[in-house]
């Protein structure tokens, strides 16, 4: 019996095409296979360099720098081991990271640390380079020719390593607008941004935020949509009622009116459902009463006057308004699901969990990423902008359009229900 010709390849499958995780690496790794040495140092010298450091230390000393060096059988002694955004391990609780410039790894180096460097080892963009001088004066040259930032816009992908669909992308794409600002990963689950010191350091200066217990109060708070200001959920919800009354028309000149109306009304001493019956709240006083309704009024001003800015400059569309500022709390509690991860305040699943929720929240209180993104600049506008349309204002701007536009945008690409 005859079984023909055999197939013509037996050996083990072809290994697949390695997928750069980033633009970074494939920068790397293609300047590697031409062996322009020149554009690899240049791909490193305008991207962050990460590093282990010693967590202990840093934790006692927390302004000392303690790199971690070991040791690589190729070389055969010590080594200063580097990774760029995509090539990152894992979060872990004892292990941490911190980042820097080419240049400053230049100026750090001294005559007891390794004689080499290598970057993203066992990648195919990995490279040992020697780090004593004079060689290290090339990488200050390099670094001189292009400029790194500490936040430079713009919006970077994980294409291996980070969710692209699903409950956990969606959630992180809810926090986009403030890691496109800075240029980190938007799909980075398994986050290091600023590097461990500067998480920390972030969280305790605008938060609070010192432990773990501390962290998930703000966590929870966010999520619980308890940490906006209740009177511009009041003015916007006062507007939804009126809109559904005359079939979407807003004159503001009526919502003013009913905003004092509604306030006159409640301080006048309403009744009130309590858990022993129903009974009057007391009345407050009148002078107190239209100091309150001033301020409302002065908010739909504002408001009014944003969301026009807003339609000039593609945020809305012609005869669309904000509907609520929750964005302003959902897309920060994405975040802080992520810093927390960073400052090891949490680990990855309870931050992955926090991410899932923040999604889900979302979506049930907008339409769609417009009005999500509209919802979170006016209140981070409400809250820090003034109506100076400055530094607060601008760089959400700028953030919003990279995300309505560029083609791997997670608003593009991710249903928003």
């Amino acid at each position: 019996m005859s079984f023909g010709p055999p197939p013509p390849n037996f050996g083990p499958p072809a290994s697949p095409p390695w997928i750069p995780p980033t633009e970074i690496e494939q920068a790397l790794f293609e300047a590697k296979g031409r062996g322009d040495w020149p554009a690899y140092f240049d791909t490193l010298a305008r991207n962050r360099v990460y590093f282990e450091i010693q967590r202990d230390k840093a934790d006692a000393v927390p302004s000392g720098i303690y790199p971690v060096f070991s040791h690589d059988a190729r070389t055969g002694g010590p080594v200063w081991t580097v990774y760029t955004e995509g090539m990152l391990p894992a979060p872990e609780p004892h292990r941490v990271f911190e980042w820097n410039s080419l240049d400053w790894l230049a100026r750090q180096w001294r005559p007891t640390d390794p004689p080499v460097i290598v970057v993203n080892p066992g990648s195919p963009c990995e490279a040992f380079l020697p780090s004593a001088p004079p060689h290290s004066a090339a990488w200050t040259q390099h670094s001189e020719r292009v400029r790194v930032l500490s936040y430079t816009p713009g919006l970077l992908t994980l294409r291996v390593g980070g969710p692209l669909q699903g409950p956990v992308a969606h959630g992180l794409a809810c926090g986009a607008l403030l890691f496109v600002r800075d240029g980190f990963p938007w799909n980075a689950m398994a986050y290091h941004g600023q590097g461990y010191r500067n998480e920390r350091k972030s969280l305790r200066q605008s938060w609070g935020v010192t432990n773990s217990a501390e962290w998930q109060y703000q966590q929870r708070t966010l999520l619980a949509l308890d940490g906006a200001n209740p009177v511009w959920e009041f003015a916007l919800s006062l507007r939804r009622a009126i809109a559904r009354d005359f079939g979407g028309y807003i004159d503001t000149s009526y919502w003013r009116d009913a905003a004092a109306k509604v306030l006159r009304h409640r301080d006048s001493g309403e009744t009130v459902i309590i858990p022993d019956g129903v009974t009057k709240a007391d009345p407050r006083p009148e002078a107190e009463t239209e100091a309150r309704i001033k301020g409302v009024q002065h908010l739909i001003g504002r408001i009014t006057r944003y969301e026009a800015r807003f339609r000039a400059d593609g945020i809305l569309d012609e005869n669309r308004h904000v509907t609520s500022v929750d964005a302003w709390d959902l897309g920060r509690a994405s975040g802080m699901a992520r810093w927390g991860l960073g400052a090891r305040y949490c680990g990855l699943k309870e931050a992955e969990s926090a991410v899932i929720e923040a999604g889900r929240a979302a979506a049930r209180s907008y339409r769609s990423w417009q009005d999500f993104s509209a919802g979170y600049i006016l209140g981070r506008c409400l809250h820090f902008d003034d109506e100076e349309f400055g530094e607060w204002y601008e760089d959400m701007v700028s953030a919003h359009r990279i995300l309505r536009s560029e083609p791997g945008s997670p608003w593009l690409n991710i249903p928003f229900k």
